[in-house]
């Protein structure tokens, strides 16, 4: 569901329900089940049918949400955290240099909590596949459960594997390769091998400390790599407010200035003053 679309609710099918931007949940749709919290009681009975973006009123009255189809933007603010995760700041970034697209073969490491996977996915389908590697077993067996429920099992592949002791196990198969790791200068020989030699391929570390991003560039370099370039990327929200304009007169009026000058600067200046004799 994450890369296709429909109109309708259906059972078995993923859903959000919205009720501010800070306050989204993800649910699955089932027969006779139920969904509480704060604004009250929402039947999901009575969600199957409805269209997407439809407003719901919960079975008690005391509020109400919007029922949103999933998409990766917003499975990265409402996944459960794992791990840390990349953001959609970071996630346009990096899939703009890596050139993401319909048919691409990207290799990922580590999945962690499967935020920029999904990213990756919406974006290569329906063609393209997605390799990922996680060292930790249950975070491996995890992000799986929720790509099979998400409808993602025919694009993406999950394999639990430390890469940098045993590689990716992929000969030249990927066109772009990313990496975040502790230590992802340990895995720039084994993404070498594993991309493609008939075309150009990109690769991208994700690393939060410059001593880790100096490394990296130095292993890039040693295994051939050219254009290295570092970014940082930040975002800034912006507030927009109505502030009132004072006209001309009111601009004016609330700005008198006083001049007053003493008896003594008067007298000098008297006394400056050319004097004539008849």
């Amino acid at each position: 569901m994450f890369h296709e679309y429909k109109d309708v609710v259906g059972c078995g099918d993923q859903a959000v329900v919205y009720f501010t931007p800070e306050c989204m949940y993800p649910i699955t749709i089932a027969a006779g089940d139920e969904f509480n919290n704060k604004y009250g009681n929402f039947r999901h009975d009575s969600m199957v049918g409805l269209k997407y973006g439809s407003k719901i009123v919960s079975h008690d009255g005391r509020g109400f949400a919007f029922l949103l189809h999933p998409t990766p933007a917003l499975w990265t603010q409402i996944v459960p955290h794992r791990t840390q995760i990349l953001y959609l700041p970071d996630i346009s970034f990096i899939s703009l240099y890596l050139d993401l697209k319909p048919g691409k073969v990207v290799i990922e490491s580590g999945t962690g909590s499967g935020s920029f996977s999904h990213s990756i996915a919406r974006t290569i389908a329906p063609s393209g596949h997605l390799y990922t590697f996680e060292y930790h077993e249950h975070r491996a067996a995890t992000a799986q459960r929720e790509f099979r429920e998400h409808s993602l099992e025919s694009m993406v592949t999950i394999e639990h594997r430390d890469v940098v002791a045993s590689g990716f196990g992929k000969t030249g198969i990927a066109d772009a390769v990313f990496l975040d790791l502790p230590a992802p200068w340990d895995a720039v020989s084994a993404a070498k091998e594993a991309l493609r030699k008939d075309a150009m391929g990109r690769i991208c570390t994700f690393s939060p400390c410059i001593e880790q991003v100096q490394r990296t560039v130095l292993a890039l370099d040693e295994h051939g790599f050219s254009d290295i370039r570092m970014f940082e990327c930040l975002a800034k929200g912006h507030e927009i407010r109505e502030v009132p304009l004072p006209d001309i007169d009111e601009a004016i009026g609330g700005h008198k200035v006083n001049f007053r000058v003493s008896k003594y600067e008067k007298k000098r200046k008297r006394d400056a003053e050319p004097t004539t004799t008849a």
